[in-house]
């Protein structure tokens, strides 16, 4: 067999020669992988690298380091059975072709489950079974395939000290280049005519043409690889005239100096791209600093509970978690942070980590992962590292759990980049005929200048830099976004469901009293340790309003939406609804109660008198004229006729109804064309809150979230929604104002340019001021919206 090299991984193909497309493989594993790529559309990514299959010599134990479980441990994010999830840094990462092959690591390696790129952080976070793959298998695939990660071994860090520079190295450059050409260019602007000068004429030029080949072929090649790689997928995208405008400036400056008809256009080729990249580099560091007040700042509203040296339970804000700290973690609450189980029943589902939904059963001793969520009754934990809130802010917005909304706005910028592109280069082709035509000497420049100076990038930056801004000030509202698509969802909202309990209702005011056969201090202390586990808004209260002593209880269960069940010892414990607990001496019950009994014996019913939320009278009044709305509630119709009396007439009422009806209802009126917001304490909304249009959980220091919904918002903020949707409207309406602006700088600047009024070095100049003007307009245009809601 002659000597022949595998087209994927470049070993020789000795034993076996597969032939596939008329290339030679040494394996199937091999021919899979370009099937794959094939079938994608990406065997382009061959012409990236040779053999990209293949793991580099250099790496050939590189990795041996990854054998050692210590090191791993720091390493992975999440470590559980047969799970373990890390999240690398892969500096590769350039366009949507990297993406997609790094989505599919399950198509190259059947042990990788899910695998998710964070194109900006340039991050890939992979889940796989540890039982039949390891970290440095997964490591050598990726440097296989031609992305190595970058691993720390310092601090065990992921890359996070890798910085790329490259943006700033390239203006650097082009800033470099750009004075040194505009000082040379002097003499032929004046047209000085001194002997010396005339004498070195030829040398000043090619001095020029020396000084702009790093400028084209180092400092504007992003914008050559990005329209190549657009016109190779059958896309213009708003790349390809910026880099048709540098090749024609160029080619023409080249054949003038060299041929000596003249000085070229080698200033204005400089100053294009200098300017081109500053503002790009202005677009970056104001992106960077929204993304930084978005990531680190806009935290969840969560609390958690801390037992105290004396054994007392204790609110705390979620970020004041130290080593070291006891912790209670109750049925349904969410572990906020790495710890060792101490005691209690631990049934944790980590879907929020891994998108597996099957609950993992751990022991006292055994270590817990922040972001599992417990299932039964209470558990107490010791903390291992203090909370990590932008892993958490991770967990919630996991594409596990997105719902499939698309950006409006996204969707029209794509629009008009894909035409805006086809029309400019339309302008150019024509103008440049008609100035050949009639004046040949501006033909050039009115092309080069067409093309640089019309740009959709204002139009490209208008929707996120407003979006994102407002998502940063929301946050410092105390509403808590998920994505900028919720502030489109919200504009356009037009029905608005409130829960009662918890909701429109306060934990905070109420009155309880009992009516029934009187409990012992034995029964009180089983159904103080039963509601202790629980976080309803009434067991809550009622927890609370209890003096006993909490006990050890057993066989707790959770039924949503009815009670909750426990044992101590022979007695065996019911609270809940009248239905729940069997109460059949009460055949109507029109309060808002929780009924008891024990051994199935009906004990009786402690009664709440609801405190209302401030301002929710005001708040329904401020909403009724534009909004639908509807309280709909698991809770009996006992307070219906005061509610009727407090909130607009046309509200809708319904009660008793259960997490799955809350849902149909919200689907039936997304039937009828409505846009739904949902507003609920999360815990039996989820349902509906994910059905929702708009799903936001109303927090009031609990640590509960449902991943099923698309915002948060502090309790003490509940009368201010009417205020956050209407500036969310007005968001939507700045960024058409961007629009409208840009579109009046492109036709302005197009005039100038056909008409040869504008040479390519100002058109230059103009372009990112455009963009960057935009920016600041959207800037200051939602600040000033955010210094008006309260």
């Amino acid at each position: 067999m002659e000597n022949t090299k595998c087209f994927h991984c470049g070993t020789n193909c000795d034993v076996e020669l597969i032939k596939f497309n008329e290339k030679s493989f040494c394996c199937n594993g091999c021919k899979t992988v370009y099937e794959i790529f094939s079938e994608n559309d990406l065997t382009c990514y061959y012409d990236f690298q040779n053999n990209p299959g293949a793991i580099p010599q250099e790496i050939k134990g590189k990795y041996d380091f990854l054998d050692n479980e210590s090191i791993i441990d720091k390493l992975l994010e999440f470590n559980d059975g047969n799970t373990q999830v890390v999240n690398l840094y892969i500096p590769h990462i350039h366009c949507s072709s990297c993406i997609w092959v790094l989505e599919n690591l399950h198509k190259l390696q059947e042990n990788v489950s899910s695998s998710q790129v964070n194109f900006p952080k340039k991050t890939v976070r992979i889940t796989y079974n540890s039982d039949k793959t390891s970290l440095k298998e997964i490591v050598l695939l990726l440097s296989s395939i031609g992305y190595e990660p970058y691993i720390s071994l310092e601090d065990y860090e992921v890359g996070k000290k890798k910085v790329d520079r490259s943006l700033i190295y390239k203006l650097g450059i082009a800033g470099f280049s750009f004075g040194n050409v505009m000082f040379l260019s002097f003499p032929e602007y004046f047209e000085v005519s001194e002997f010396w000068l005339e004498q070195y004429k030829g040398i000043f030029r090619w001095l020029m043409f020396v000084f702009s080949l790093p400028v084209v072929f180092y400092a504007s090649q992003d914008y050559f690889i990005s329209a190549y790689k657009g016109l190779r997928s059958k896309i213009l995208n708003i790349d390809v005239p910026i880099a048709l405008g540098i090749t024609v400036l160029f080619i023409r400056s080249t054949f003038e100096i060299l041929f000596d008809l003249g000085t070229g256009f080698f200033d204005s080729l400089t100053g294009l791209v200098f300017f081109l990249l500053l503002g790009k580099f202005f677009q970056q560091k104001t992106y960077n600093f929204l993304s930084f007040e978005r990531d680190y700042k806009s935290y969840f509203p969560i609390a958690v509970t801390k037992l105290t040296s004396e054994g007392k339970e204790e609110n705390i804000q979620i970020y004041d978690v130290k080593k070291g700290d006891r912790l209670l973690i109750r049925n349904q609450e969410l572990i906020p942070v790495d710890g060792i189980l101490i005691n209690g029943n631990a049934q944790i589902d980590y879907s929020f980590v891994t998108g597996e939904a099957l609950p993992v059963t751990k022991k006292s001793g055994h270590k817990l992962f922040a972001g599992g969520k417990q299932l039964v009754g209470i558990i107490e934990m010791e903390v291992l590292a203090s909370v990590s809130q932008s892993y958490l802010t991770q967990l919630w917005s996991n594409d596990v759990f997105q719902k499939d909304k698309q950006s409006s706005f996204k969707t029209l910028t794509d629009k008009i980049s894909q035409h805006f592109t086809i029309v400019v280069l339309l302008i150019a082709f024509v103008s440049t005929a008609f100035w050949l035509y009639y004046d040949s000497s501006k033909a050039l420049n009115v092309f080069t200048a067409v093309l640089i100076i019309a740009c959709p990038c204002a139009i490209a930056l208008a929707a996120p830099f407003t979006l994102g801004n407002m998502l940063r000030i929301l946050g410092k509202k105390k509403f808590y976004l998920k994505n900028a698509t919720v502030i489109e969802q919200l504009a356009t909202s037009n029905a608005i469901i409130f829960d009662k309990t918890g909701t429109l209702t306060t934990n905070k005011k109420n009155q309880i009293t009992y009516r029934g056969n009187d409990l012992s201090t034995h029964e009180k202390s089983i159904l103080k340790s039963t509601l202790r586990a629980s976080n309803h808004p009434l067991s809550r209260m009622l927890y609370n309003s209890l003096s006993e002593e909490t006990i050890s209880v057993k066989g707790f269960k959770e039924y949503t939406g009815k009670g909750i069940e426990a044992s101590y010892e022979e007695t065996r414990l019911k609270v809940g609804s009248s239905s729940f607990v069997k109460n059949e001496k009460e055949k109507i019950n029109l309060d808002t109660s929780v009924h008891i009994s024990v051994n199935n014996e009906y004990k009786g019913k402690y009664l709440f008198k609801n405190a209302y939320r401030e301002g929710v009278q005001n708040l329904f009044s401020e909403l009724k004229s534009d909004y639908e709305l509807a309280v709909v509630s698991g809770d009996n119709e006992g307070e219906k006729q005061f509610l009727e009396e407090l909130l607009p007439e046309k509200t809708s009422f319904l009660f008793n109804q259960k997490p799955e009806d809350k849902l149909k209802y919200v689907e039936n009126l997304q039937t009828k064309d409505k846009q739904v917001v949902m507003i609920g304490d999360g815990l039996n909304d989820a349902g509906a809150l994910a059905q929702s249009n708009v799903g936001i959980a109303l927090s009031e220091n609990i640590n509960v979230f449902s991943p099923a919904c698309d915002a948060i918002l502090d309790a003490s903020k509940f009368n201010q929604i009417g205020n956050y949707i209407k500036a969310s409207k007005k968001a939507i309406r700045i960024i058409k104002y961007s629009f409208l602006l840009s579109l009046l700088y492109n036709i302005i600047g197009l005039y100038f340019a056909t008409t040869g009024q504008l040479k390519p070095v100002i058109a230059a100049i103009l372009m990112p001021l455009s963009s960057i003007s935009i920016v600041m307009f959207t800037t200051i245009a939602t600040n000033i919206l955010g210094r008006k809601i309260k």
